[in-house]
């Protein structure tokens, strides 16, 4: 595999004093929005968020100790109370060092559980922005993301997409961390109970057992629901949108209460499934329920049978009513089975490329040159073959116009060179002598878009140019006469989004993009689609001058354009054999 090396841009002139983003100390920020946190602050690997987890951990564990001893306190307490009570002993029972330890591990408890819910929310958060950015950096590679349309655009996908990136981001929290806390107190539990009262494990046993078969059933339930669940509602929402799409031919037909009937119907067999799942979850519910109570009289019944007596029993009273009060942590573990089902749901669906190795690099290539294609095919978005393109090479500073009717493939020939494309057997494309596979092509050109989209964030970060100056961007807005528009509309820190710019300034954006990318080779699609005349012929012309020691490759569909390039027409209508390549 190849990897390109692009060398860094030159210094930017900026005058010294001149503010750049790079020399930025303090995080810049947006009229109306909060601050926007600096690169450093966002934890970016596991050791970042391994403090928190374990700092919520121990305040979980802390919170649990402190319930099973409120718990045991309490009703040793009272037991002691009702022994004294019954003899001249009461006189002296000191009931102040009880009523202080209960009040402790009240305060305990609330306090632990308050400061775990802080710090494992805030290591949750953590991992989802890390997660996330892997999540859609593994999106933009995949061969669908770069093809004609990315899986969003499908709306049987769209309706589990957010419940699945949901789900794996929150896994930790609702499955591994319960999992992990109240299993450290069930064997704390289980070990004191054999050291007190011995013959109460074989009862414990006895639910423990009954316990993981249910766990192992329900789960199994779950599961084979929760695959029927997303089939029926991923039928459901493609008949449903195809539905909303005919609506008004539909009407006329008379035919739209039954379309919306049969798009509806597998959305109600999902309701339905998923009621049968709570329903199965409910009965694992119940049968934990049963768990503290159970336990808790096996323990007395087994300290009773050894032969404690009087206060004698009260080290047993405080242990069976610790396993009462570890009733509701162990309840919540059904709640946890649901989460671990549906993020190994939400893995397989989403295809989870986290923790991917890194695929081997080949020697960089540090001369970009000319860039040829030998052998290449034209595709429709659908693959629909269109022929061969013409064989061609571009040299820096000779520029090449592609032109030709709509639907021809200019726009795929742009994707194939820019490595959006699977590599083909019998495909060359190199630059500067050397093969460059799709991973390469990828970091050695930029393609901009005709439709490319604007973010929702400030113009500066939707210029794609992190480490540049601000002397830097606001060259590339004025090479594209758009820094008056941004000047007047709040500067590079003004927050846009798709309906603040017209098509034409969305477009200029996008060429400012182009203007700042280091890359040796720039793919520009359509870039005066939605231009005047002059002012295409202008901004390009600035452009291209600017790209003289680039390999720079346009599409257009009006060959009028006044541009001082190489200019190939791709005729779609003709027969492959017959394509002409005319050089003007």
């Amino acid at each position: 595999m190849t990897r390109v090396q692009v060398a860094a841009p030159e210094k930017s002139g900026c005058r010294e004093g001149e503010p750049s983003r790079g020399s930025r100390a303090e995080p810049w920020k947006i009229r109306g929005a909060a601050p926007v946190p600096a690169e450093g602050m966002i934890p970016s690997g596991s050791r970042d968020t391994a403090h928190p987890w374990r700092l919520a951990f121990g305040l979980a564990a802390l919170a649990v100790a402190a319930n099973l001893a409120l718990a045991g306190t309490a009703a040793s307490f009272l037991a002691a109370v009702a022994l004294a009570g019954a003899g001249p002993a009461a006189l002296a029972f000191n009931i102040h060092h009880p009523a202080g330890l209960v009040r402790l591990f009240a305060l305990l408890r609330t306090g632990a559980r308050y400061g775990e819910r802080m710090a494992g929310h805030r290591a949750a958060l953590a991992d989802q922005v890390r997660r996330r950015s892997r999540l859609f950096a593994a999106l933009a590679r995949a061969p669908e993301s770069r093809g004609a349309g990315w899986q969003l655009g499908r709306p049987e996908r769209l309706a589990d997409y957010i419940d699945d990136v949901a789900d794996i981001d929150f896994a930790r929290l609702r499955v591994g961390f319960p999992l992990a806390t109240t299993g450290t107190a069930l064997l704390a539990l289980a070990v004191a109970t054999a050291w007190l009262a011995p013959l109460a494990l074989v009862p414990l046993a006895g639910l423990a057992v009954a316990g993981l078969a249910r766990a192992r059933v329900t789960a199994r339930r779950l599961a084979a629901g929760e695959v029927r669940v997303r089939a029926a509602r991923r039928r459901g929402a493609a008949d449903l949108g195809a539905v909303l799409a005919g609506a008004v031919p539909l009407t006329a037909e008379g035919r739209r209460g039954a379309a919306l009937k049969a798009a509806l119907d597998p959305l109600r067999d999902a309701e339905r499934e998923t009621a049968d799942g709570r329903r199965a979850l409910a009965r694992f519910e119940a049968l934990l329920g049963l768990a503290g109570p159970g336990t808790a009289l096996a323990v007395l019944l087994a300290a009773w049978a050894a032969g404690q007596r009087g206060t004698g029993l009260l080290p047993a009273t405080f242990l069976a009513f610790a396993w009462l009060g570890i009733a509701e942590p162990v309840l919540a573990l059904a709640r946890s089975l649901l989460g671990a089902v549906r993020a190994r749901a939400a893995r397989a669906a989403l295809g989870d490329g986290e923790g991917a190795p890194p695929k081997p690099e080949s020697p960089p290539v540090t001369a970009a040159g000319a860039l040829a294609l030998r052998g290449v095919r034209l595709r429709a978005p659908g693959g629909r073959d269109l022929g061969p393109a013409p064989d061609l090479t571009i040299a820096p500073g000779r520029q090449l116009v592609l032109v030709g009717a709509s639907g021809c493939g200019k726009t795929s020939l742009l994707k194939t060179l820019a490595g959006w494309s699977d590599d083909r057997p019998g495909e060359a494309i190199r630059l500067g002598g050397v093969s460059l596979p799709a991973l390469g092509r990828r970091a050695a050109t930029h393609l901009a878009l005709h439709d490319a989209a604007i973010l929702a964030d400030t113009v500066r970060e939707n210029l794609f140019a992190p480490g540049a100056a601000d002397c830097d961007l606001w060259a590339a807005l004025a090479m594209v006469e758009l820094a008056g528009r941004i000047r007047a509309g709040g500067g590079l820190d003004a927050w846009i989004g798709e309906g603040d710019l017209s098509l034409g300034e969305a477009q200029r954006l996008a060429l400012a993009r182009a203007a700042l990318s280091p890359a040796p080779v720039i793919l520009l699609d359509e870039p005066a689609e939605h231009l005047g005349d002059d002012q295409a012929a202008r901004i390009l012309a600035r452009l291209l001058a600017a790209w003289a020691d680039r390999a720079v490759v346009l599409t257009s569909h009006r060959p009028d354009l006044a541009l001082p390039a190489r200019i190939v027409s791709l005729d779609a209508r003709r027969d492959a054999a017959d394509r002409a390549v005319s050089a003007v």
